[in-house]
């Protein structure tokens, strides 16, 4: 997984290469232009100073250099953090732009930041607009930076083979050094998440080194969590804290808060691995409260949240340990919305791709149908049975795009209303069959029962053996779902561990036995596929309509607050609502607290 990217105001500075020899102005213009492209990052404060000079000496400038500089201030604004606002004013200037580099140095511009700004379907659009347009380009550093665009982009919506590509292809262009150096943090960013660096860790002391006599100390030290994290996979833990710790107080002088979190959120899981639970729980706490400035949903924090739950644990402190349990599940999940709304992004941008390549082909071959057909008209009778041969193969060509078309309706019909990982339909698809399945019931007066269950101890199970071992059991509850689904039934995932059933034609006794017979198969679930061995079960609910009448959402509420009552009662039972006493309440944090560690001692002694 990522441990973190740059921010904004770094990869701003990278697009901005020396623009001085494009025309002779009036005296002072190209000095105070080429003084402005070269401080833009390093002197944020004189760099406003003289856009501004320039902006009051605007009349002495060449039609070139006012598109220059007009690019200088967009990146300014941009370089403080308003990304909405430069957006508009940078897609004005690609509209307006004379000369064809500023042209290609916004739009570059804008791939980052529409990445920055998390708009990823737009960057990747983005991107497939600038790429083509290297070869046009009259600055041999403009072709890298825009293949430092690519390679950021794709290592930020994890396709990591195709940014160490990017990367390896802008070393290969002989880059200056500022480029090269994005290129190395780059390069083995994605070599890291794909588990590809190598043993000898000499290039990465070369690539901070080189960093750190370019003046890019923020790289470099990007690159130094890299090597730090390189070294603890080799057990060599405390070379890997002096390491991070040595550099510590340089990278707070830098104030840049991303870097300040990674630092510090990988020295309190390396102090903790190591058992110094103080010093750890202090850069874990440091961390969080830096994390407002960088995001929620960033890996980062929920390593620095997970590092908190685990000390209390460690500490037997139940009730921090629950909070901080919580707080790390509600980063967790966060993030890995995060991380499926880029893998998202990335397949629509691919399959947009894959269809403007479709069609241009289509127009392409209808185009020479529709020439041959003129010449042939032109021609002797002689020539008609060609004419409907070609008639022939441009209506099947029509027929097999249409076919083709449908296919591609239906396929998103499908992903929409199945759950991508198990098969089996996803609570929107399962609520809009049990509505419409309830009405018709309703109307001919039909007994339907819903059996709701969750499993026990998901989190646990994710938590101890990894979300692989999670998922490959989420996958064999959703197949045991399909073999007790009755004739004209609806299964589905409802979320996270939780599946419903609906059962037209039954009573509360058939439901029940149903709900008996999918408690012991998934207690039954073999997972030794997984390396490891550990219970699975579950806590089931049930209701009727004929005790709750046919609204959808009083049958989940019934059911939910029986799956609760079995949850209350020991978990691994079936509870169903019969009516006639009152209804139990969720159970407590502390109880569920204690309830996780009495099942982590089970899946031990399995």
């Amino acid at each position: 997984m990522r441990q973190g990217v740059l921010s904004g105001a770094l990869w701003f500075a990278l697009l901005c290469p020396a623009m001085a020899a494009w025309g002779a102005p009036a005296p002072g213009a190209t000095e105070l232009l080429a003084q402005a492209e070269s401080i833009r990052s390093a002197e944020p404060a004189r760099f406003s100073e003289l856009i501004d000079v320039l902006q009051k000496r605007r009349d002495e400038l060449e039609p070139r250099q006012r598109e220059q500089l007009a690019y200088l201030e967009i990146y300014r604004q941009g370089f403080g953090g308003n990304y909405d606002a430069v957006i508009p004013r940078l897609k004005a200037l690609i509209d307006s732009a004379q000369d064809r580099d500023i042209r290609f140095r916004a739009n570059a511009l804008l791939v980052n930041l529409y990445t920055k700004t998390r708009r990823f379907a737009e960057s990747l659009r983005q991107l497939g607009t600038v790429l083509p347009q290297m070869d046009q380009v009259k600055d041999p550093q403009l072709r890298v930076h825009a293949l430092v665009e690519a390679a950021y982009l794709h290592n930020e919506i994890g396709q990591y083979p195709l940014g160490l590509q990017y990367a390896e292809r802008i070393l290969a262009e002989h880059p200056d050094s500022r480029a090269r150096c994005f290129a190395e943090y780059l390069r083995y960013d994605a070599m890291r998440n794909l588990a590809t660096l190598p043993v000898d860790k000499a290039p990465l002391h070369a690539a901070i080194a080189h960093c750190e006599g370019g003046g890019e100390r923020l790289l470099a030290n990007h690159i130094r969590v890299i090597l730090a994290t390189a070294m603890a996979s080799e057990n060599k833990r405390t070379e890997a804290i002096s390491v991070l710790r040595s550099h510590l107080a340089e990278v707070e002088s830098l104030r840049y808060p991303y870097l300040a979190v990674l630092f510090k959120t990988t020295l309190a899981e390396l102090l903790f691995e190591r058992g110094e639970l103080s010093p750890a729980e202090s850069y874990a706490s440091e961390a969080i409260a830096l994390s407002g400035a960088v995001g929620t949903s960033t890996q980062s924090l929920v390593s620095a949240y997970r590092t908190m739950y685990r000390i209390a644990e460690r500490r037997r402190d139940t009730e921090t340990a629950l909070v901080y349990y919580r707080r790390y599940a509600e980063a967790d999940k966060a993030y890995l919305n995060e991380v499926k709304t880029r893998e998202l992004a990335y397949q629509i941008v691919r399959q947009e791709t894959l269809e403007k390549t479709e069609q241009i082909q289509r127009l392409g071959s209808q185009n020479q149908l529709l020439q041959l057909q003129r010449k042939l008209e032109n021609k002797s009778v002689q020539n008609t049975r060609l004419v409907v041969v070609l008639l022939t193969m441009l209506l099947a060509s029509i027929g097999y795009w249409a076919y083709r078309t449908k296919r591609t309706q239906m396929m998103f019909r499908r992903l929409a209303q199945t759950d991508a990982l198990t098969g089996i339909g996803n609570r929107n698809h399962f609520t809009t069959r049990a509505e419409r399945l309830l009405a018709q019931s309703a109307r001919n007066g039909t007994e339907v029962a819903l059996v709701m269950f969750d499993l026990d101890h998901f989190k646990t199970i994710n938590d101890r053996h990894g979300h692989a071992a999670g998922d490959q059991v989420l996958v064999q509850v959703a197949a045991l779902c399909r073999q007790l689904e009755v004739r004209n039934g609806v299964v589905g995932r409802l979320g996270g561990e939780e599946f419903a059933l609906l059962l037209p034609g039954m009573d509360l006794a058939g439901a029940v036995e149903v709900a008996e017979d999918c408690r012991r198969r998934i207690a039954r679930i073999d997972t030794s596929a997984t390396g490891n061995r550990f219970p699975v079960t579950a806590s089931f609910g049930v209701t009727t309509t004929a005790l709750a009448g046919y609204p959808l959402a009083r049958l989940l509420s019934l059911a939910d607050r029986m799956l609760y009552r079995s949850k209350h009662e020991g978990r691994d039972r079936v509870s169903a609502y019969e009516g006639g006493y009152p209804l139990p309440e969720r159970r407590t944090g502390a109880q569920d607290a204690g309830d996780a560690h009495r099942w982590q001692a089970q899946g031990q002694e399995a």
